[in-house]
């Protein structure tokens, strides 16, 4: 996906920076990194608190394999809805902000 692209995604929060790494991008904002691009696909940073939403919205969770066993990460894909709808996206845009505000630095 292309940087433009993923600056319209995210253009309720205002300006995020992209930058490369582990072969995708990350995407911040205010310095905080609240999603991922891997493989063409947008991932939002999701916690405790907004994964549930996540996972009642249909969407998964990042998991890779790691040496000895799965690796969960707190990256969730975008709800269906949120795809087509700018307010929709808006929604979880937002509660990917809240989750990386809450993480540790």
């Amino acid at each position: 996906m292309d940087n433009d692209a993923i600056r319209d995604m995210f253009d309720s929060l205002g300006e995020v920076s992209i930058k490369r790494m582990f072969g995708g991008k990350g995407i911040y904002h205010q310095g905080r990194i609240l999603a991922l691009e891997f493989n063409g696909d947008i991932l939002l940073k999701a916690d405790a608190q907004s994964a549930p939403a996540f996972a009642d919205a249909g969407a998964s969770q990042w998991i890779y394999a790691g040496k000895n066993k799965p690796v969960t990460m707190p990256y969730w894909s975008i709800p269906d809805a949120a795809l087509d709808d700018p307010d929709e996206m808006a929604k979880w845009v937002a509660l990917a902000w809240g989750a990386a505000l809450r993480a540790k630095t």
